[in-house]
């Protein structure tokens, strides 16, 4: 197994105490799978991935194991995490022009982790970064490594990004929300180029999103967050076609109706997602869900497995019939 995470937790720092923002974390990811990670926004899911990488803010507290090519993770001094970090697991952050540096060029930033994990000299890596950046399909690839990141679009810059992350060929590549801002048409080539890549070279992609469709379309399993926890978990098309989960359920209720009628209303969640530090001992989702009853409120729901690949973590999982 690649990535197995076990009880994973992260606590951050604040003026009001430590607020745990991931809480129990459980999942394991084998050699070229891709794990979608889907959920509201504040549901955990970009602070997971930090802590995957080592690079959660400071002052936080990782608990609970990550092992990563039979290696623990969880307490690595900060030398051995960047020996790692570009080398065997790497990430696409979410928006390329904060995470790209504006004073270089496009070119020296794709060749950094090929100087510090390859050795290669500069003028040796400049070349590769080029031929990196035509590997991910840009136009002109000696003009984007001669550019600066804000003489590129917002597509070529996350190519470029992609590029930096897959260079020195990574076993795991995290993806969060690699798509943000893009128009339709670049968001399904990036898509396809990281599909691509995947099937490529054998590497493992966990892709952090908040689009159910772009999940099932791109993934082989799913993670459900909300509130810090797992809600549900499994094969991406046993989830979307029979979710256990009223949290799962409501996402997916909450899409476009293909062919609905112009005017008609979406159905939405009510209420907010709860602050980290409102949620209780209960299940993080019972004030919005319509299936609550009392236990809900005082106790954390239990997970249970159906067929032993889907896992729900719900009081009333078993009541959840693919109609009900």
């Amino acid at each position: 197994m690649l990535l197995e995470v076990k009880d994973l937790v992260v606590d951050l720092p604040t003026s009001g105490g430590a607020v745990r923002i991931v809480n129990d974390a459980t999942f394991r990811l084998g050699e070229g799978e891709s794990l979608g990670v889907v959920g509201e926004s504040g549901s955990g899911k970009t602070m997971m991935a930090l802590a995957l990488m080592g690079l959660a803010p400071e002052g936080a507290r990782i608990g609970g194991s990550i092992r990563f090519e039979d290696r623990e993770l969880v307490g690595l001094s900060e030398e051995a995490m960047r020996a790692l970090r570009g080398d065997r697991i790497a990430m696409i952050f979410q928006e390329p022009m904060t995470a790209l540096n504006p004073l270089h060029r496009v070119g020296e930033q794709v060749a950094e982790p090929l100087v510090l994990h390859r050795g290669m000299s500069r003028k040796a890596a400049f070349h590769e970064a080029i031929r990196l950046l035509e590997h991910v399909r840009l136009a002109d690839p000696a003009r984007a490594a001669r550019a600066y990141p804000f003489g590129l679009s917002g597509g070529e810059r996350q190519r470029a990004m992609i590029a930096m992350a897959i260079g020195c060929g990574p076993r795991l590549v995290i993806a969060d929300e690699p798509t943000t801002a893009l128009d339709v048409t670049v968001q399904a080539r990036i898509l396809a180029l990281l599909d691509g890549l995947r099937h490529e070279s054998k590497m493992a992609l966990i892709l952090v999103s908040h689009d159910l469709a772009v999940v099932a379309a791109h993934c082989d399993r799913v993670i459900v967050m909300y509130g810090g926890l797992i809600m549900e978990s499994g094969p991406v098309d046993v989830v979307l076609r029979d979710p256990r989960n009223p949290y799962t359920r409501a996402l997916l209720q909450a899409r476009p109706e293909p062919g609905a009628k112009r005017g008609v209303r979406l159905k939405t969640i009510p209420g907010s997602p709860p602050h980290h530090r409102e949620v209780g001992a209960g299940c993080p989702f019972a004030a919005r869900c319509e299936w609550t009853i009392d236990v809900c409120r005082k106790a954390r729901p239990p997970e249970v497995a159906f067929g032993g690949v889907h896992v729900s973590r719900c009081w009333r999982a078993a009541e959840l019939g693919p109609h009900a």
